[in-house]
């Protein structure tokens, strides 16, 4: 898109379409969960994605990983959901809505 000079909204546009393959089938909580708890789960989680166990398991089954972490995922998210409502417009428009 930087090499084309696409326009910001066009670039949220695609942002937003796009998230959805970024994000994949994510794992979540409930709103207000402690700080202390969230930690614990992203921890846990990255460690999984470490575990050479786990990792022979994946290959055995033929399946792929690659994880993004949840701070990444938080920042795709909060991003889709502050998208200007033109954007949102465009958006449905495009997806048949």
């Amino acid at each position: 898109m930087n090499e084309y000079k696409t326009p910001a909204a066009t670039r949220s546009l695609v942002t937003a379409v796009l998230a959805s393959g970024d994000i994949g089938r994510p794992f979540v909580t409930p709103p207000g969960l402690p700080a202390d708890r969230l930690k614990m789960l992203r921890d846990a989680f990255q460690k999984t994605m470490k575990d050479p166990a786990f990792l022979a398991d994946v290959k055995t089954r033929k399946l792929e990983v690659d994880p993004d972490s949840g701070e990444d995922l938080e920042a795709i998210a909060k991003s889709v959901v502050a998208q200007q409502r033109d954007v949102i417009e465009r958006m449905k428009k495009i997806l048949g809505e």
